[in-house]
């Protein structure tokens, strides 16, 4: 197992900023070239079915602009499959959306349509694009994602980060158990763990320090920290925080 921790950013918000006011500026696109430069190792972008934020055309420049790994967050429909097989991402992630929801509130619920998921997945793998599940940490979830062949599972966060945000300690402590005992789980059934949603510098340590986590991909806290401090540094910041815990 390497030991070297992998950030993914997502660059998400740069586009609901353009969208808020219409127009180009500022280009999610110019994001994530400059992430890539800062020291990204992968960069992530959702394609909401409502277009709230990341749109088409986005998706195709960034994948004809960079050559770190783009990660393609989307819904398990008909429409969104046929956009990532013809984009060619080098992940999928299927995560639950919901439209009136502001993120993603949940994991994805794999274990009650796996018979589904497993014929939807497939023709990803046989185009060579990994697949990631977007799932709560729960046994059954991690289980039913290694059963229907899935490469990746990206742990959902949210209310370890939310715990920790709020000074809930115990729970805070609570959420980061379940989170350590999945991602052993998950490595044990073969696959790959990353995590992700709601991660800030100071709650980033514990979750940095878990050594079958391979990836964490952080966007909303990053971007608000560029607002005040650039993004190339507030980037080189989450890395210098995300080495420090992983020692």
């Amino acid at each position: 197992m390497t030991n070297r921790l992998r950030l993914g950013v997502n660059i998400d918000h740069v586009a609901t900023v353009r969208n808020a006011r219409g127009g180009d500026n500022p280009d999610p696109v110019r994001a994530a070239i400059m992430a890539q430069e800062a020291g990204a190792d992968g960069i992530t972008a959702h394609l909401r079915e409502d277009r709230r934020h990341i749109r088409d055309e986005d998706m195709e420049g960034l994948k004809s602009a960079i050559n770190i790994p783009l990660n393609f967050e989307m819904a398990a429909t008909d429409e969104m499959q046929a956009i990532a097989l013809r984009t060619r991402p080098h992940a999928v992630c299927l995560v639950p959306e919901k439209r009136e929801e502001r993120t993603t509130e949940g994991g994805l619920e794999v274990a009650m349509q796996d018979n589904a998921l497993v014929h939807y997945i497939k023709p990803f793998q046989d185009a060579g694009t990994r697949v990631s599940l977007f799932v709560a940490a729960d046994k059954a979830q991690v289980a039913a994602s290694a059963r229907i062949g899935a490469d990746i599972i990206e742990l959902h966060a949210g209310a370890y980060a939310d715990a920790w945000a709020e000074g809930r300690w115990d729970e805070r402590d609570s959420e980061l158990a379940k989170i350590t005992e999945m991602a052993t789980y998950g490595h044990e059934l073969g696959l790959e763990v990353h995590v992700g949603h709601g991660l800030t510098y100071d709650s980033v340590g514990p979750i940095a320090a878990l050594p079958e986590v391979m990836e964490l991909n952080i966007g909303h806290f990053i971007m608000g920290e560029a607002i005040f401090r650039g993004l190339g540094p507030a980037i080189q910041e989450m890395r210098a925080r995300m080495d420090a815990a992983r020692g």
